[in-house]
Order: structure tokens, then C-alpha cells, then sequence
């Protein structure tokens, strides 16, 4: 048996985040924005800001998934 050759690869691309770390999309970027704002709230208080993050970005995946 003869090896298939490999197919050519495609270059690197390069992404470049946003300088202002926001995804452009307004729910992804609400759940940005509530994650950095947790970080200077008590521990408990973080797990909810976390878990309503998760579930935002979760459910807009979810969007994006049915389109």
C-alpha cells in the first residue's frame, strides 16, 4: 500500500484580542465584564457572579449552535 501524501498546510493565523478584552458580542461581553467586577467581591459572592457568567456564555453558545 502507498502512504497518501499529507495535504498542504494552511499558514498560522495570527488573532489579535481586542485591547479592550470585550468579544464585540453583548452577552459574551456582559459576562466578561461580570467576572472582572467579581474578582473584588467576597468568595461566595464570586461563585454566584461565576456561575451566572458560565450560564450566560453557555447559552449563548448554545444560540450560536442553532443558527
Amino acid at each position: 500500500m502507498f502512504a497518501r501524501p499529507a495535504p498542504p498546510s494552511a499558514p498560522p493565523v495570527e488573532l489579535t484580542p481586542p485591547a479592550d478584552g470585550l468579544s464585540g458580542h453583548p452577552a459574551v461581553d456582559a459576562a466578561i465584564r461580570s467576572m472582572t467586577n467579581a474578582a473584588e467581591l467576597s468568595p461566595a459572592d464570586q461563585i454566584a457572579e461565576y456561575e451566572a457568567a458560565y450560564r450566560t456564555l453557555r447559552e449563548t453558545l448554545a444560540t450560536i449552535d442553532q443558527a
